[in-house]
């Protein structure tokens, strides 16, 4: 390389990291990790109109309305907002925006009787974990409930552990190999059963 050409480069990196602008996003195209940064426009209330603002999960692509029922929604400080179909999906936001502190972070409340979940604060929410319950996007469920007391009376019903979010999203992150398996199977054999119908 010429040493012009490589002086060129550094100053040019240079100057992007003197404006606090990351090297690796001015790149024309994106890049790994950075290609999961919530691209959404600032929504400093992204609770309002959430399904119609992020209406799928952007890692798996799946319809937030569909599974309203397991939905989280992280708000990160800079105004960014990652909607997401299940805790499993939310601890991948987590990881790739390591950078980036939540300011808050929801879950759709397990307990209502509406076709649509509420959304809650998930400092405010009891999980159950593991109970016979279906997941979404892990063979382990993870559910949020409003109140302690009727996250305790559903693992009565179905099994579990009752816990809060950081047990819930701790166990997200021990699942996630086994849960990557698990989607990576089901999706495969999804694309044969298409290819067999063509």
């Amino acid at each position: 390389m010429k040493r012009r050409s490589l002086l060129k480069g550094v100053a040019g990196a240079g100057a992007l990291v003197a404006t606090g602008v990351p090297v690796a996003l001015a790149a024309p195209t994106d890049g790994t990790p950075l290609q999961f940064t919530p691209k959404a426009p600032k929504d400093p209330n992204p609770l309002k109109g959430e399904l119609q603002k992020y209406p799928t999960c952007p890692y798996c692509g799946m319809s937030r309305t569909k599974f309203s029922h397991t939905r989280h929604l992280l708000h990160y400080e800079d105004d960014r907002v990652d909607g997401t179909c299940s805790l499993h999906c939310a601890a991948i936001s987590l990881s790739l925006n390591i950078d980036r502190g939540p300011k808050a972070i929801y879950a759709a409340d397990y307990s209502s009787s509406d076709e649509i979940k509420p959304m809650l604060n998930v400092d405010e929410a009891t999980y159950l974990i593991g109970s016979r319950q279906k997941g979404t996007m892990s063979h382990r469920s993870k559910l949020a409930y409003r109140e302690r007391r009727q996250a305790e009376a559903a693992r009565k019903d179905h099994g579990g552990e009752v816990g809060d979010f950081d047990a819930a999203l701790t166990a997200a992150y021990i699942d996630m190999a086994k849960d990557t398996v698990m989607i990576r199977k089901r999706r495969a054999e999804k694309r044969a059963r298409m290819q067999k119908g063509k």
